[in-house]
């Protein structure tokens, strides 16, 4: 999960298509205006680091990979798309980047790490389409290996693009029914359970009425809803169930699109700590791992050690004997019992606190067995995206909470600049998000949120 710069608005706030569009107008506009008197500054940042680098390489040897290979690496407008680009090319690897063709104005693509930039149809759109595109990319670049750093509605469709693809390269990726499986909350946790694994009580909604005829007065603790498809609005509403009143639980079960095409899961809320995690896995060996404090919005990352939390992936992943990339979000209750309270069969932007760990190639591609699983360096700081940094900063009200937002910025590092890569720090912000608004400028669409992690603007039914 990830947070968010927010210049942010209710989702219900405009009750008509003029205020939406007139209120689109003007907080588009304000946000372009702040990009633009930063300009300046991030240019004159980047222009010294590009200055940097070219003394810094006179003094450097090139590496080069034992055996080099093609990595062929999706998600383009990420940054964790962005830090395994890096990863893999510092081991002497060739990265080839990719994505839909909404996103062609990525602005990773003019990073040091990557040799070639495609875009492709969006496979929600036309999956054959999707699917032709990146098997001619692999053929055209000889890729060795696919690594997909998905979107949540990308996740399937890469898995249904492997059995073509592994024709002519390896795919670091689930097959269709395990993320299927994965990516189901419910199935998820029903098959964890299946597992002796610890997750909360569940149960699959297909309709209001199953929520509002619900017996609450049997249950010890609280339950929440969330969306089983992805949804990127609507996952952050996590209202306690019961409300105060029948009605008011009826009133807002009823808000919600549940229906048997889109199915949610009503979940107990078990209080606690909230973790996140990152894993990437080969033959049910978990090689790299990570793990974080979470909250609804996540945009800092410092790894934590976990021993009940890492046990319990390795249980999960060896027992399914799993080989792609997946994260996990996790409670660990008062009494330190960890439950799992959903899975993500996909890349997670905790990835960023691998950004000097050399190993990280290795771990994704090599098939000799590590002696454990790799996990960010003790020298790695914690990462964190400065424009969400800085706009933390207007909600500050309280000297200890300057003092806490500073030191954050202080001791941590930006997840996207980099002194050896910076122009991907620019491009982000000052081509790819410009024009992504600019897009939405020019139709006066509203937009909730600007994701600078993500790199995209988070968008009601957006992707």
């Amino acid at each position: 999960m990830s947070q968010s710069i927010s210049l942010s608005v209710p989702v219900s706030t405009p009750s008509t298509g003029a205020g939406v569009k007139i209120l689109a107008l003007f907080k588009t506009f304000g946000t372009l205006t702040l990009l633009l008197l930063a300009l300046p500054l991030n240019a004159l940042m980047v222009l010294i680091a590009l200055l940097w680098g070219l003394v810094r390489r006179l003094f450097t040897k090139t590496v080069v990979a034992a055996h080099p290979r093609t990595i062929l690496v999706s998600g383009a407008k990420m940054t964790k798309a962005l830090q395994l680009a890096r990863s893999f090319h510092k081991a002497g690897h060739r990265v080839i980047l990719i994505e839909s063709h909404k996103y062609w104005l990525s602005g990773h693509r003019f990073s040091q790490a990557v040799s070639r930039f495609y875009t492709v149809p969006a496979p929600q759109k036309d999956p054959e389409a999707y699917i032709q595109a990146l098997v001619e990319i692999v053929k055209q670049e000889n890729v060795d290996v696919y690594v997909p750093v998905c979107s949540p509605v990308a996740s399937y469709y890469d898995s249904l693009a492997k059995p073509e693809l592994a024709k002519y390269c390896e795919v670091f990726h689930f097959d269709a029914d395990i993320t299927k499986m994965l990516d189901d909350k419910f199935a998820f946790t029903d098959k964890a359970r299946s597992l002796g694994l610890s997750v909360p009580k569940s149960f699959k909604i297909t309709d209001p009425q199953q929520v509002i005829n619900f017996d609450f007065s049997q249950e010890t603790r609280k339950y929440i809803l969330k969306s089983i498809p992805y949804d990127s609005v609507r996952r952050l509403n996590l209202t306690k169930l019961p409300c105060d009143t029948p009605e008011e639980t009826a009133a807002f079960v009823n808000s919600l699109p549940i229906s048997p095409e889109t199915p949610w899961i009503m979940q107990e809320f078990i209080p606690g700590k909230e973790f996140c995690t990152h894993s990437t896995v080969r033959d049910g060996e978990l090689r790299l791992h990570c793990c974080c404090n979470s909250s609804a919005f996540q945009i800092n990352y410092e790894n934590v050690e976990n021993p009940q939390i890492r046990s319990w992936i390795q249980h999960f992943v060896k027992s399914l004997r799993l080989t792609g990339q997946v994260s996990f979000d996790f409670i660990q209750a008062e009494d330190g019992t960890v439950y799992a309270i959903e899975c993500n069969p996909r890349t997670h932007s905790a990835i960023t606190m691998f950004y000097n760990h050399p190993g990280v190639a290795e771990a994704y591609f090599e098939q000799t067995p590590l002696p454990a699983p790799l996990e960010p360096l003790a020298s790695s700081k914690p990462t964190y995206w400065i424009y969400h940094e800085i706009w933390r900063l207007t909600g500050i009200r309280s000297w200890q909470q300057l003092q806490t937002a500073v030191k954050t910025i202080i001791q941590g590092t930006d997840a996207i600049y980099n002194l050896d890569d910076p122009l991907p720090f620019l491009t982000l912000h000052h081509w790819q998000i410009p024009l992504l608004l600019l897009q939405n400028l020019q139709q006066l669409k509203g937009w909730v949120k600007i994701d600078f992690n993500i790199g995209k603007l988070v968008e009601l039914d957006g992707d």
